[in-house]
């Protein structure tokens, strides 16, 4: 079973910014597709990014300009930065993996077969 652990969650200003990462336990990050969702209070789970093959990455349209997402392969490391953070950005953040072959690599919900525990971000106006 594989492990996925956030970190990076915190209470910002609104403006701010934050990187959060995640590490997969035990294995590399080049075996899965991998990516972010969130959940915001009273809302169901939305796909932010994910990191497909070939470096090819796709962001939904709400944070699109304000997030990156990115790998250390060498630290084994995915990452989510996110600028210019809103109140709206207010979420569990989840980071989420599958391996290859399990499907395209897409910023579907229900297509992800590992999901970390959740990192929490709080932007306040």
């Amino acid at each position: 079973q594989v492990q996925l652990v956030e970190s990076g969650g915190d209470s910002v200003q609104a403006g701010g910014s934050l990187r959060l990462s995640c590490v997969p336990s035990e294995e590399s990050i080049n075996n899965f597709c991998m990516g972010w969702f969130r959940r915001a209070p009273g809302k169901e789970r939305e796909g932010v990014a994910v990191f497909d093959s070939g470096g090819i990455t796709r962001y939904a349209e709400f944070l699109k300009g304000r997030s990156t997402i990115s790998k250390d392969n060498a630290k084994n490391i995915l990452y989510l930065e996110m600028i210019n953070l809103k109140p709206e950005d207010t979420a569990v953040y989840y980071c989420v993996a599958k391996r290859w072959g399990d499907g395209p690599c897409l910023l579907d919900k229900d297509s992800f077969r590992y999901w970390g525990q959740g990192t929490q971000v709080t932007v306040s106006s």
